[in-house]
């Protein structure tokens, strides 16, 4: 885990902590490789320089953020924003369902839509093979 995670984790109450941090070691686990670091305040993980998973403290709980989650089809993760995001929210680390959690990281590993040329592209997807 790059050291900027581990202070962003480590700067969370004890019960968001232990979200952050089950969350930053399954990412790990099962992303290896994945270029890590704190990107807009927040935890994220890249692929070939596309984001595609991150996780920031909101004010009632924690945010799982899948880039290209909305195309995953998988119960348990809720659109978000305009593009192909989707999330899940926690409370407690007990909330987090880690065969669910496993089997959407393998999906944002084969399934990514191209936002690291959103800009370039004036605002439009496209999904990467």
């Amino acid at each position: 885990m790059h050291p900027d995670t581990q202070a962003y984790n480590d700067a969370q109450s004890p019960d968001d902590k232990a979200i952050c941090d089950l969350l930053a070691d399954e990412i790990e686990r099962t992303l290896p490789g994945a270029e890590n670091k704190v990107w807009h305040g927040h935890p994220v993980w890249f692929l070939d320089g596309n984001p595609v998973v991150g996780y920031s403290k909101q004010k009632s709980c924690v945010r799982l953020l899948f880039w290209s989650g909305q195309s995953f089809d998988e119960p348990g993760l809720l659109p978000e924003g305009r593009f192909k995001a989707a999330d899940a929210r926690y409370t407690s680390a007990d909330a987090v369902d880690i065969a669910a959690l496993q089997r959407w990281l393998g999906k944002a590993r084969d399934i990514q839509w191209d936002y690291r040329n959103l800009v370039k592209r004036k605002g439009r997807l496209e999904r990467l093979t």
